[in-house]
């Protein structure tokens, strides 16, 4: 992926220089560089997704999940949407196993959200809570913090099980 990208930017580069004649052609492909590392160090942050892997920030055993199927939505989820995942890594004497497929509520996003009063709010991690079915929590306490907009989706068990409300 990493060689496709490199190639997509030395083309970009080429046609944002090329108009500038043959005898460029040194500062030509420094300029290629100069976008392709500026645009790699960036990090694209976009919804929850199929096959995004989750930390999982509540005592029920599991450590991390891949998302199978963001419940609402065409593109993906963002905070506050449930999700069916996968059970990728698992502690050994936990309440949930490795390889079963779980319900979770999406907790942190790396994605951007904004608020009513103009804020917005972004974490550095993708984390989820797993539940049941019909939204019970699993786990009996949350870690980290929690976004105050779960209240709005009706998620208010695990805004009263959180350590801190942001």
């Amino acid at each position: 992926m990493a060689v496709t990208f490199a190639s997509r930017c030395s083309r970009v580069g080429r046609s944002l220089m090329g108009g500038l004649g043959n005898n460029l052609s040194n500062l030509r492909s420094t300029s290629s560089e100069i976008t392709c590392s500026s645009f790699l160090s960036q990090q694209q942050r976009t919804f929850i997704q199929m096959r995004t892997v989750l930390k999982v920030v509540d005592n029920s055993g599991a450590k991390k999940v891949m998302c199978i199927q963001a419940l609402k939505g065409k593109k993906g989820a963002r905070l506050g949407d449930t999700i069916i995942a996968s059970v990728k890594e698992a502690m050994p004497n936990g309440k949930v196993k490795k390889g079963k497929v779980v319900y979770g509520v999406v907790v942190r996003a790396a994605m951007q959200r904004g608020r009513c009063d103009g804020s917005e709010v972004k974490f550095d991690d993708n984390a989820v809570v797993l539940v049941e079915k019909q939204g019970q929590p699993i786990g009996t306490r949350v870690f980290g913090p929690v976004p105050h907009e779960l209240r709005q989706k009706k998620h208010v068990k695990i805004l009263t099980l959180a350590e801190h409300i942001a």
